[in-house]
């Protein structure tokens, strides 16, 4: 079977980009996992597909995500940034603003002058059970009147904050990224027996009270050179513990995100890149 894809990338998070707009994609989980080799496929950290919407719910579009291991997730911001150009750039929609079903909320990505793309996240969800999280037998710290919960590894315990962006992270503060262990680290956090989905892990050093680095061991596809609600949820995080102001820059491995965040109640914004980096065709192999 011959599919056309478009490549694109938001601050180095590569995906491979499929329009079913038109006529609905039937692929297994070994198929997209094909795609996504960067040896025998194309290459990339999820495969985003573009879905119609529902006009019940006043929604253009429906957005899907597969990650690089064949399975399905809920959310991804540097993809939804990526949708929006996508949609936009193939004449799908002349709408500098659309309103896109996830998996568990509607999120609304919105073009900026210039070039790059706004993201109306939602809410952050910050009760455990919400991640999820299942805390029976620990005893968090607080620290501002966030807690922050003791995750028992096989080396020694790391302590987290706790976010759900319609997709579950666990977020550390450490001195340095660049020295942080993140390969070490990072598989044990994601597969961890406290998280029934498994869960995204973040490494967060912080430079100043807008300022932060991070680095994230994605479920499902290993470290990326961002991941968009990765570092909505680092900041969410922060700034609960007190340790950030509302508007932060995010400095990942692929380039800078700024998240603005006003507290409770309130949506967190992601601005950021999309880039197209080409389109093509692929012949996909019944697998």
């Amino acid at each position: 079977m011959k599919l056309r894809f478009t490549k694109m990338h938001g601050a180095g998070n590569d995906f491979v980009v499929l329009d079913a707009t038109r006529e609905p994609l039937h692929l297994s989980a070994a198929q997209y996992r094909f795609m996504a080799d960067r040896r025998f496929g194309i290459g990339a950290d999820q495969i985003l597909i573009v879905e119609p919407g529902d006009p019940a719910r006043g929604t253009d579009f429906t957005y899907r995500i597969m990650n690089a291991d064949g399975g399905e997730v809920e959310q991804c911001g540097n993809g939804a940034r990526c949708f929006a150009r996508f949609v936009h750039d193939q004449g799908l929609s002349p709408k500098d603003r659309i309103r896109v079903q996830t998996m568990k909320a509607i999120i609304e990505p919105c073009l900026q002058a210039d070039g790059r793309v706004t993201v109306d996240m939602g809410e952050p969800f910050l009760v455990p059970a919400e991640v999820p999280f299942l805390t029976a037998g620990l005893t968090p710290t607080l620290v501002n009147g966030c807690e922050l919960w003791p995750l028992p590894l096989a080396n020694h315990p790391v302590d987290v904050a706790v976010v759900s962006m319609g997709n579950p992270h666990a977020v550390m503060r450490v001195e340095s990224t660049e020295h942080a262990p993140v390969d070490e680290l990072g598989p044990q956090i994601e597969s961890h027996e406290r998280f029934p989905r498994r869960v995204n892990a973040g490494f967060m050093e912080v430079v100043d009270r807008g300022h932060i680095r991070l680095r994230v061991y994605e479920r499902g596809s290993g470290e990326t050179l961002a991941c968009g609600s990765g570092a909505c949820a680092a900041v969410v995080a922060g700034i609960r513990l007190g340790w950030l102001d509302s508007s932060v820059d995010v400095d990942t491995r692929g380039g800078r995100l700024t998240i603005r965040w006003a507290g409770p109640g309130t949506p967190v914004m992601m601005t950021g890149p999309a880039v197209k980096v080409f389109d093509g065709e692929i012949d996909i192999p019944e697998l």
